[in-house]
């Protein structure tokens, strides 16, 4: 496992640190997380497998696969329980859900993902909290990030236009408003001079100006 230099091992992940390196058993074979570099991740955790929220976000996962794909995002699932477990879980969503999920998970049993990603504090020996997403960058920067409670699913649909919005804004030259999807209009990034709040024509030009969103 990575360390983080200077950073308690508990403490949560903030945007802009490098996403901690690890190796761990999972679904399809091994894997460690720097072999994604090249390519935007979203690396989630739920806090285990048989669980009804879960398995519905699994199936909606499953089910938008290709659209991740098309945005050169891969998907990595994370829980406690054993490779044994997850085997199952995935074989039972298969068998009696008809739905094959087309990425890994890896087993965490010992905690130590959870704990290097501060899903976990020191004292806690259980994963009841650890229903994190992380969006991390091709450099393996964590772009953004979002934690959801036990009893609330999360949107399968908010997660790939996170990764849409991530993806357009990357090279700094635009920024996404409020619900933005692909297609829709963007916002220019505002000026920081007192020339450019003075230049516009409008009072409010200078920090809210809208620009078409180019093909790309």
């Amino acid at each position: 496992m990575e360390d983080r230099p200077g950073v308690d091992s508990f403490e949560p992940l903030r945007i802009g640190e490098a996403a901690p390196d690890f190796v761990a058993r999972s679904t399809e074979g091994m894997v460690r997380l720097s072999d994604y570099r090249g390519r935007w991740l979203m690396f989630f955790s739920h806090p285990g497998d048989f669980t009804p929220i879960c398995t519905s976000e699994f199936i909606s996962l499953a089910q938008a696969f290709e659209q991740f794909e098309a945005l050169e995002c891969s998907l990595l699932g994370h829980s406690v329980d054993s490779l044994f477990s997850h085997l199952a879980w995935l074989r039972a969503i298969h068998d009696d859900l008809g739905v094959t999920v087309p990425f890994p998970i890896v087993e965490d049993p010992n905690l130590e993902i959870a704990r290097a990603y501060g899903m976990v504090s020191a004292e806690q020996d259980n994963a009841a909290s650890v229903r994190a997403v992380y969006f991390i960058d091709p450099d393996g920067i964590v772009r953004a990030m979002n934690w959801y409670p036990l009893a609330v699913g999360r949107s399968v649909k908010e997660m790939l236009r996170i990764v849409a919005a991530l993806r357009r804004t990357a090279d700094g030259e635009c920024l996404t408003p409020e619900g933005w999807e692909p297609g829709e209009a963007l916002l220019a990034p505002p000026g920081f001079n007192k020339a450019d709040a003075l230049a516009g024509p409008n009072a409010t030009e200078w920090f809210y100006r809208t620009m078409p969103d180019k093909p790309r």
